[in-house]
């Protein structure tokens, strides 16, 4: 068990992402959270696709006067799968002349990596800083290269071409549903419960597919997550498609996975319940609650029925109306069962009392 006093003792937390979900993981892990991975999406790499080899004939061919790079691993698997054909030395020429715009310190990493120079990157890494920074340059008549981000980005290309460049797509990799979706599909049946208190995303179309996984249960996951599970995305581009749902995401300054981290360290602890019941200190973490600075990891049932307590400390709540905290088909008997459990969890008297023929409450 992780200590108590670790940052995120008592959190479960999502991981959706998957090249990168044990080192992700093991972050979280290691300031005590416990940890759903459950991979929205896996990465293909297409480098024998016919359509990125065309794709990187048509910028020989036609050498672009824009390149826009959007990923580092898509940068180097261009590259890549180049020097596999034999074209590495004529598409570094070509890159080498163009304008490389770099969305994000990664991008610009493995541009530098090849020997390139990046000569703008936005302060965002918006792909609506990028359209309005080379419409204010000024595109018409020219040719933009953009590498894309695991599928395409159609409005981000309208409007490339409306300001009048021609737009070549380099598609270096795709998206393709996990190889076991029963992971995704639980981990939306945990958010849509509410028995996860954040959920990780590090690409926009890990969102889209854990939404499109949600098929009927959407709307359960977007009231969730508006509420009471924290939506934590590496950078804005990614919380892109939740912030259209009207989803609050918190995403940190830079887009690191450590960054990410301290995010959900900081702003997990803000949303906890603390309270002082007869001279002890109680604060509520998603699956345990810290007594006197003890973790005390609590069964979802008598956590939801000292969550609902402790929300109105002082006011008698009855079996009834306990029962709605707890999981469908449950009766009276559970909420007893459950508060007994729950008394047995805490370890110390008086914080939960019943109050006869009425129900239970928490002292004040």
């Amino acid at each position: 068990m992780a200590e108590p006093t670790a940052a995120l003792s008592g959190y479960t937390i999502g991981v959706t992402s998957d090249r990168r979900r044990d080192e992700l993981a093991g972050l979280l892990e290691s300031r005590g959270a416990r940890i759903v991975l459950a991979p929205a999406l896996r990465i293909v790499p297409i480098a024998d696709d016919a359509e990125l080899r065309a794709a990187t004939r048509a910028c020989l061919d036609t050498p672009p006067d824009i390149v826009l790079v959007n990923t580092g691993i898509g940068m180097r698997g261009w590259l890549e799968a180049a020097e596999g054909w034999g074209l590495a030395e004529p598409l570094r020429a070509v890159l080498s002349r163009s304008y490389l715009v770099a969305r994000g310190p990664k991008a610009r990493a493995a541009v530098r990596a090849a020997g390139l120079q990046d000569q703008w990157t936005p302060d965002g890494e918006g792909y609506e800083e990028v359209v309005e920074h080379l419409t204010a340059r000024g595109i018409a008549g020219l040719t933009v290269a953009m590498q894309l981000h695991g599928e395409s980005q159609p409005e981000y290309t309208d409007a490339l071409e409306g300001a009048g460049a021609r737009v070549i797509e380099v598609p270096v990799y795709r998206w393709a549903p996990p190889t076991d979706p029963a992971p995704l599909h639980r981990l939306v049946d945990l958010i849509a419960g509410r028995l996860v208190d954040a959920v990780t995303f590090t690409s926009a179309a890990a969102v889209q597919a854990l939404l499109r996984a949600a098929g009927p249960a959407v709307d359960p996951v977007l009231d969730a997550l508006r509420s009471d599970v924290l939506a934590a995305c590496v950078g804005p581009v990614t919380a892109s498609p939740l912030r259209r749902h009207d989803v609050p995401v918190s995403t940190p300054n830079r887009a690191r996975l450590t960054a990410l981290v301290r995010t959900l360290v900081e702003e997990l602890p803000k949303r906890a319940v603390s309270l002082q019941v007869n001279g002890h200190a109680i604060t509520l973490r998603g699956h345990a609650a810290v007594v006197d600075g003890d973790l005390r990891p609590l069964a979802p049932g008598p956590m939801a029925v000292l969550r609902a307590l402790a929300t109105s400390p002082g006011r008698v709540l009855s079996r009834a109306a306990l029962l709605q905290a707890l999981p469908r088909n449950a009766d009276e008997h559970a909420v007893e069962m459950a508060v007994a459990r729950l008394r047995a969890g805490l370890a110390v008297p008086g914080i939960v009392q019943t109050v006869v023929k009425r129900g239970y409450r928490i002292p004040i």
